[in-house]
Parts: C-alpha cells; structure tokens; sequence
C-alpha cells in the first residue's frame, strides 16, 4: 500500500514538473518574443544612433535579467529542493538569509565594478559618453537578489507558474517605460538618455516582478516555525556561484556575442576608416540583425525545446530507445525549422529591412548575419538536450569558447573588412559552439539520432521554397511596385506566409515526418488524423 502510494506521488510530481517546464518554456518564448519586439519600434523612434547607445547597454541588462530568471533561481531551487528532500521547513535563518546575503553580496559586486568603472568601459567600447548609462544599468542588479530567491523557492516546489508570470510582469513594464521614454526624449533629441531610461526601465520592471512574487510568497507563507540545524555559508555558495553562474551562461550565446560586439565593433570600425559618428551609427545599422536573430532562434528551437522536459538522464537509462525518438524529433524540428526560417530572411531580407527599419541600409551584411539563426536556434536545441543529461559545464565552457572565438574574430575581421568581417565572426562563433555540442553529443547519444535525420528530403523543400519566393520578388519588382509601408507589410507577411506553407507541404509530401510526428504537431495532427480514418473506412468499404 506504501510503495503503491509513493508511485503515486512520484507520478503526480513528474506531471507537475512536465507542466511547470511546458508553463515556463511558454513563458520564456513570450518574453523573447517581446524582447526583440520591442527594439524595433525604439529603433524606429530614435533612428540607428539611439538603437546603437540601447544596444551598447542592452548587454548588462541582459546578464541581469538571465541571472534573476534562469542562473540564481536554478540554483536556489536545488538547495530549495535538498531542503524539502530532507523534510525540511524552508526557515527564514536558516534558508532564507544565508541565500539572499549570498546572491545579494555577488550582486552589489558586480554594481559597485560597473557602477565605479563606468568610464573606463565606455572608454574601452569607443564612446566616453555611455558612462552615464552603463553607471545607471549597473542598478538593476542590486533588485535581482529579490526576484531570484523568491523565483527559486517556488521552482523548488515544482511551482513555475509565479516566475513564469513574474517573468511576463518584468517584461510588459520594462518594455512600457523603455517605448515611453524614447518617444519622451526624441522631442529633445537627447539620445544617450535613452540609455538611462532602459536602465530605469528594467530596474522598474523588476521592482514590479519582485513586489508580484513578494505578495505571492506572504499570501503562502508557512505558519510553522521549527528550528534546524543551520548550514554553513560555504554549503550554500558552492551552489549558487558555480552552479547558478554556468547555468545562466547557457543562456547567454546570443547575448555574449552582443557583449561582444558592444566592446569591439565601434573601435574596429574607426580602425576601418570610419569616423567616431559614422562608427555609431553603422554598429546600430548592424545591430537591425539582433531581434530578428532572437525572433529566427525562438522559432528555431521553441518546439524542440518543447520536447526537452521528456529528454532527461533518467529516460535514457530507463527508455533509451524512446529517449532517442524523442531526441531525433527536437533536432528534426528544430533544423526544419531554423533552416526555413534562415533561407526566407535571406532571401527576403531587403523587404524585412525596409518594413522593420524604414530603409535597406545594411542589407549585404546583416543577410550574412542571417546564418547565426540557423547555427544558433541547434546550438540551443542541442545545449538543452546536453542539459537535460546533466552536461552543464562543458556547454558552459563551449558557449564561453564561443564567445571568445567571436571577439578575436571581431578584433581581426572588423578593421579589414568591416561591418561584413563582425557578420562573419558571429557566423564562426555560432557554429563553433553547434560543432562542438554535436561532439558532445556523440559521446553520450546514439549517432543514428542525428544521421538519420532528413536533409535531402529539407533541401528539397528549401529548394521548391526558394523559387516560390524568387517568382514572388519577381512579379513584385516588375509588376506590383511597392510605394507604402502598408503594402509592404501586406506583401512581406503574405509571401513569408505562404513561403513557409510551400516549404512545410513540400517537406510533408516527401515523408519528412513520421507518422507519430505528424499527430503530434498541433493542428496539422488533427487533418492527419482526419485524413487517416477517411483511408481507413476507404479500406474497409
């Protein structure tokens, strides 16, 4: 009767953590959603000179904004999580505080280095005016201890839904305020305080994440009050500095590489010749590529990482044979889906600028940078799955090998080749850390997953796609001539639309999908279906 119990209650926590993950995955693919989103309406109101200074301190946001929803929380459910393993209260002395003074003493550390060294990092980025906003974004992380402890004590409970939804409250306030003060401040033309309003903006947002999980966590306090055996500091910094920090860095490719940039691109492009304005105003041209890089990735990876709860080292021990299915299918969904989306920006490209950014500039280089989606949205696919085994530090130390091959390459390529060599380098650097993970892969996973795989049947469908579009940019240059941004929405949507129809029917008639797959993707499963018991009667009649 015992042991049938504990079943029971280990089924039920497996379900509970199966829909906490898909509730966070839906969550974290909003957010970055809006991420991007939202840079291209600020680009619009502040031109490529304001979308450079927010992009130059969108990197420091970013590392805070990745410790407080995935690196601090992470690791402060584990220890949540031993807690509750031994039977024990989660006790303001002897839980509560030891890990806030923590990630609190870690936090004011970073603060006080950008805060008192803001100077000389804006020195190094090129550009002594950003001390300002590099001083004011160092703010944000003096409210990350808030949000991450509390995140993580409820990720200990097999709780997503507050972080998920704290995580959304972030979001909508930060981009609020962030829209606000561009369209406040271009009347003044006072471009570097678009820095400082993001900063305040993302330090407002996660004020109202941390005041939203402070009442949540008052509302479900504990009533008990025992006393326990306290842990030493040492216990619980072990945990959070090394653990919390490699897994945030899992997070952070697509950041660092902007990191990156953010330090290289405007000296690079004063050693390519151009002046200290032009050298800002073409690293914001440059950065157009960014949120459509994190749009092309989420959508790239956001399926496969759907699949990712059900890829777990206790799987492949127990049910390798389905651990392997399932592996197959988030690398199949996610090559399919990267490599469509990769081949339509590039080829549609001069449209998607001119509707997003209001003119083509840019256009021969940022379709390079187009590349980094497809290398960038399997490097994610296949760190989560690396994840999932509990390989956490080497794809920590691919990401950081990866970032580094991109700064050299920066430091090289850009004074030579310009904003084309910055392209190229973030190319190499995100097939370096896809090239590398595969390899770790091979070690721990049947080869027969990633072989396997449809590649002729894909490029077919790339094929038949890319002459789909190449007849609709013809008939648009000779025939319809667009003048206003309205039909050059209606076509840029109607031709990606039907780009991406054309390609996914075309992969579907070759048989790129299983059966199984095919009941499994959402909608397209219920006309598989429907299609499947009409030939069954057909049969049978």
């Amino acid at each position: 009767m015992m042991e049938r119990r504990t079943n029971m209650n280990d089924k039920i926590e497996t379900k509970d953590f199966f829909k906490g993950a898909f509730i966070l995955t839906l969550a974290g693919i909003f957010s970055k959603i809006l991420s991007a989103g939202y840079r291209i309406p600020i680009q619009n109101i502040t031109g490529d000179l304001g979308f450079y200074i927010y992009q130059q301190i969108y990197p420091f946001l970013g590392v805070a904004i990745m410790l407080s929803l995935y690196g601090f929380p992470v690791a402060v459910s584990k220890l949540a999580a031993d807690f509750r393993d031994k039977q024990r209260e989660l006790a303001l002395r002897s839980f509560f505080i030891p890990v806030f003074v923590i990630i609190f003493s870690l936090s004011a550390l970073v603060f006080l280095i950008l805060f008192t060294q803001a100077a000389m990092i804006a020195e190094w980025m090129g550009d002594k005016t950003l001390s300002a906003p590099i001083r004011a974004s160092a703010f944000v992380f003096l409210v990350l201890p808030f949000t991450s402890v509390m995140r993580g004590a409820f990720q200990g409970s097999n709780d997503m839904q507050p972080t998920a939804v704290s995580q959304i409250v972030e979001q909508l306030v930060r981009v609020s305020i962030i829209i606000t003060v561009a369209v406040a401040l271009m009347g003044k033309e006072d471009y570097y305080a678009i820095g400082t309003g993001a900063a305040a903006a993302s330090v407002a947002g996660s004020i109202a994440a941390a005041i939203f999980l402070g009442m949540l966590a008052w509302k479900r306090r504990s009533r008990e009050h025992q006393v326990h055996r306290e842990h030493s500091y040492r216990y619980f910094l072990k945990t959070i500095l090394i653990y919390g920090l490699f897994i945030s860095i899992n997070y952070m490719f697509l950041l660092l590489i902007q990191m990156a940039d953010a330090f290289t691109l405007v000296p690079g492009l004063e050693g390519f010749g151009l002046d200290p304005y032009e050298a800002r105003v073409s690293k914001g041209v440059f950065d157009r590529g960014q949120p459509l890089i994190q749009l092309g990735a989420v959508l790239g990876s956001s399926l496969a990482l759907a699949l990712i709860p059900t890829i777990t080292k206790e799987r492949l021990e127990r049910e390798p044979d389905k651990f392997h299915e399932h592996l197959q299918s988030a690398l199949k969904m996610s090559l399919l889906l990267a490599a469509g989306a990769t081949a339509g920006l590039i080829m549609i490209f001069p449209y998607v600028n001119e509707l997003l950014y209001q003119n083509t500039t840019g256009t021969s280089y940022l379709r390079i940078l187009m590349i980094v989606v497809l290398f960038s949205s399997l490097a994610i696919t296949t760190s989560s799955v690396l994840q999932g085994v509990d390989v956490v530090f080497q794809t920590a130390g691919v990401i950081l090998a990866g970032t580094v091959l991109k700064w050299a390459g920066n430091e090289i390529l850009v004074p030579i080749f310009g904003l084309s060599g910055a392209a190229w380098a973030s190319v190499v650097a995100a097939a370096l850390v896809l090239i590398w993970n595969l390899r770790l892969m091979r070690r721990r996973f049947r080869p027969s997953a990633w072989r396997r795989l449809p590649f002729i049947k894909m490029l077919a469908a790339l094929v038949v796609m890319a002459i789909f579009l190449m007849l609709a940019i013809t008939i648009e240059t000779y025939l319809l001539l667009l003048e206003s941004r309205i039909e050059l929405l209606i076509f840029t949507l109607t031709v990606s639309a039907l780009g991406g129809i054309v390609y996914f029917i075309t992969f579907t008639l070759a048989k790129g999908f299983t059966d199984k797959e095919m009941e499994q993707i959402p909608a397209v499963g219920a006309i598989f279906n429907w299609f499947s018991r009409r030939k069954h009667k057909h049969a049978h009649d």
